[in-house]
């Protein structure tokens, strides 16, 4: 028998209605969210246009900042994060049903589940727009653009062909994780690279990234947070 999946907004109705004497069960109200439930909210929010909206929101704030603050700081620098700020992982996201699997093949004519490290060696990511607006307006402000990714040194070569594919090669440097090594958080990782741009003489102007912790720790004027319900990196 075929099951036709819940509305976001049945989804929403039971929630709300799960400790009421109306819903015909009893429930723990302390439990999380569902996972499923948030599954469909999620691909709701992506196909529904709200996603694109809330980017371009985002994105916006930062560019009028850069093109404010461009022209008075001293050598003006923004950083950005790659992985769902300046490219989208959306085809892959959706095929592995928000799970991230780091091994195992990325064979685009298999049903799926396909494992991220092999995905991104092909070098197929669409850029996501807002952002490309974003990079286009900072180097058009003479703002040095920095990528810092929690992509390891094995990747390097398909990301550089990546970005250069979509419109984004032209940046000033792009740090990416060693081989082999391990943080308990992006922020360990991050925060000491932008420590290091910053003693190349740049002011980071603007920070933007997709996870709390592309921007925790500092070392930048302000900090813009892009909308990701899709995963989450500690």
């Amino acid at each position: 028998m075929n099951y036709r999946p819940l509305t976001p907004l049945l989804c929403a109705l039971l929630v709300s209605c799960a400790t009421t004497e109306r819903s015909g069960f009893i429930t723990a109200s302390s439990q999380p969210a569902n996972v499923g439930d948030a599954g469909i909210a999620a691909r709701h929010y992506h196909d529904s246009g709200a996603y694109d909206r809330d980017l371009r929101v985002v994105a916006g704030q930062a560019e009028s900042w850069i093109k404010a603050r461009a022209a008075s700081a001293h050598q003006p620098a923004l950083v950005l994060d790659i992985d769902e700020t300046a490219l989208s992982n959306w085809e892959i996201i959706r095929r592995d049903d928000f799970g991230r699997p780091i091994a195992g093949p990325a064979d685009l004519a298999s049903a799926g589940p396909w494992g991220w490290a092999e995905w991104d060696q092909l070098g197929r990511d669409p850029a996501i727009e807002p952002t490309l607006e974003v990079f286009r307006a900072a180097r058009r402000a003479n703002v040095a653009v920095f990528f810092i990714t929690g992509r390891p040194e094995s990747q390097r070569m398909a990301t550089e062909r990546n970005l250069r594919a979509v419109g984004l090669g032209d940046y000033a440097k792009l740090f990416m994780v060693p081989n082999g090594a391990h943080f308990t958080s992006a922020v360990d990782f991050k925060t000491p690279v932008r420590l290091e741009i910053e003693r190349l003489g740049y002011t980071i102007i603007a920070n933007m990234g997709d996870q709390p912790s592309d921007l925790l720790g500092g070392h930048a004027e302000k900090k813009f947070l892009l909308p990701d319900p899709f995963y989450r990196v500690p």
